[in-house]
Parts: structure tokens; sequence; C-alpha cells
């Protein structure tokens, strides 16, 4: 059996709701053929979120870690390319995370390389997203924030330990009920986000199979 390990957020931002909070609570009932699936669910601080990721790595062994959040604004499920060693706020954004911490032009790990590609199989990803109706393509950025953190914090562990882990990041829209205070925000509805983080489970224990 294929150990997956799928993380998600707490809310942020002023937002009520993160729609992979709830995402992994649901994927944890639906069982799948020759994998058993864990979730974890992070909360949105810097280093903090990545340390607890990699300590529940480091514990269960995963073959694979699938680290979900979600990205307002965006139409489309997007698996992300790259991570880069940096945190950054520009001083312009209002944003910060849950504890008020506003990094700029932080490096991630001043030892670390400046971009870490995912070893998730995304491009077969996004071909049977689409090939089902959901809106999915890869991402060139998971941005300078928390994701982005997350993203980086897992391949470098990975890489630094020489696992044979597989890892990345998932980007997702934000859900039909985050439109309720945003209605000018693009959404997809929680049923085909779930339906696509079945998919993406999916596709990548096809991937590990394949290659073991």
């Amino acid at each position: 059996m294929k150990k997956i390990l799928i993380s998600g957020f707490e809310p942020f931002g002023g937002d009520s709701v993160n729609p992979t909070e709830r995402l992994i609570e649901e994927i944890s009932s639906i069982s799948f053929a020759d994998a058993e699936i864990k979730t974890i669910l992070l909360p949105v601080h810097y280093d903090e979120c990545a340390d607890i990721l990699l300590k529940e790595m480091n514990l269960y062994q995963p073959d694979a870690v699938i680290a979900c959040g979600v990205a307002g604004g965006r139409t489309a499920i997007t698996p992300e390319r790259i991570a880069v060693n940096i945190k950054d706020i520009p001083p312009e954004v209002k944003i910060t995370d849950n504890r008020g911490a506003k990094p700029q032009d932080e490096l991630i790990d001043p030892n670390g390389p400046d971009g870490l590609f995912s070893t998730l199989p995304i491009r077969s990803m996004v071909t049977r997203l689409k090939e089902v109706g959901i809106p999915a393509t890869v991402s060139n950025t998971a941005g300078t924030y928390i994701c982005n953190n997350t993203m980086y914090a897992v391949l470098n562990e990975i890489r630094m330990r020489q696992h044979k882990t597989i890892g990345g990041f998932v980007h997702f829209p934000a859900s039909t009920e985050m439109a309720v205070e945003k209605p000018s925000l693009p959404t997809l509805s929680h049923e085909m986000m779930l339906n696509g983080l079945r998919i993406i489970i999916q596709t990548t224990i096809d991937q590990l199979i394949e290659h073991s």
C-alpha cells in the first residue's frame, strides 16, 4: 500500500472558511485502491506550518506529499510547478499570516537552492482533470506567501534527506460559499473541487505504482 499525506490550511486573511480544510476532512473518507490517505490541517503561520508538516512527514514516511491551499481569484485547480526560496509580503499588501507576521525579502532556507520543482505528476493531473470537465492548468508561481513557504519546505526536506518521496503543492480556487461575502470572487463548487482532489490523488498513486 502506498502512503499519501495530504495537507490543508485553516482560514486566513479575514475569511471564515478555507476550502482546503473541508476538502481534507472529506477526502479521508474516500477509499483508494492500493493506497492509504493521511490528512493534516496546518496553521497559517510562517515556518510553523512547514515545521508541523515536516514532522508529520518524518513520522508517517509517506510515498507522496500533496500540500493544498486556496488561491482566491484563480478560476481553476492549479498544481504548482515550482517553489522559490523567499518569504515576502510587499508593503502595499495588507495581508499578514494569522499571527500578524509580514516578512519581506527573507529566505526560507539561507543554505537552500533558489527554487525547487514539484515532483508530483502535475501535467497528468491537469490532463485528467480537464478530461472530466474540471478547470485546471499548471501554475508557474506559488506566490511568496504561506503556500510557497510550505511547498519549498517539503521539497527541500526531500532533497536534504534524499527521500524517495514525491511532493508538491496544489492551489484550489475559492469555494462557492466564500462568494457570499465576496460576490465577484471566482469560485468552484466544493463537489467539483473534492472530485478534483480525488483525481489528483489517484493520478499520484498511479505514478507511484508505475515507477515502483
